[in-house]
């Protein structure tokens, strides 16, 4: 079950209706949260992902069950729109051959509705706003690569991790964004 904080229902609705439900609920919401809106109109999959696109805002990805749409849209918090700081990155192409150091993690800090639609296999997800709370569970020796969507989250993960004082923390960039290796999509298999 992915959580997500608010849910629009526009089944058996047409365009433009479940973009005009969509964009009055999505306001309301808080940054980095995730909304589910629930259609049965096959269009609305290609006018969601524009209108997020044009909005800033990440579609996340759709499950269709019983002809009714699933989709998840995470609204983009300003933070993200930030220029990152965290100065040891590795760049996605260089991410495998890091990974195969023996005391290497991956930890994706975007949301779970992210992370379930397509995430690198064996990576663990701590969502960013989870951090704080699950550092304690983290072994402060091992070497940690840090992955989000554009390298901005996991930017702010990175300083994060740092700040209290963990020694070998990267960040990926440019992120899941443009990753071109295998994904996992846990509603489905491997892509």
């Amino acid at each position: 079950m992915i959580q997500t904080n608010n849910v629009v229902d526009a089944k058996g609705l047409a365009c433009p209706m479940p973009i005009v439900k969509t964009r009055k609920v999505i306001k309301e919401m808080e940054e980095g949260q995730v909304l589910e809106v629930l259609s049965t109109d096959p269009g609305t999959v290609a006018d969601l992902r524009a209108w997020s696109e044009n909005a800033g805002h990440h579609y996340i990805g759709n499950i269709v069950e019983d002809g009714v749409w699933r989709h998840f849209v995470r609204k983009t918090a300003k933070a993200e729109k930030q220029e990152a700081v965290y100065p040891f990155t590795v760049e996605n192409n260089q991410l495998i051959e890091s990974l195969q150091h023996p005391q290497a993690l991956l930890i994706d800090v975007r949301e779970e509705a992210e992370f379930t639609f397509g995430h690198i296999p064996g990576a663990l997800s701590i969502p960013l706003g989870e951090l704080e709370d699950r550092m304690s569970y983290l072994d402060k020796s091992q070497k940690y690569y840090i992955i989000c969507r554009t390298g901005n989250r996991s930017d702010m993960a990175c300083q994060n991790l740092a700040n209290a004082g963990f020694k070998c923390v990267t960040n990926v960039v440019p992120g899941m964004s443009e990753w071109n290796g295998t994904v996992e999509n846990t509603t489905g298999g491997i892509e």
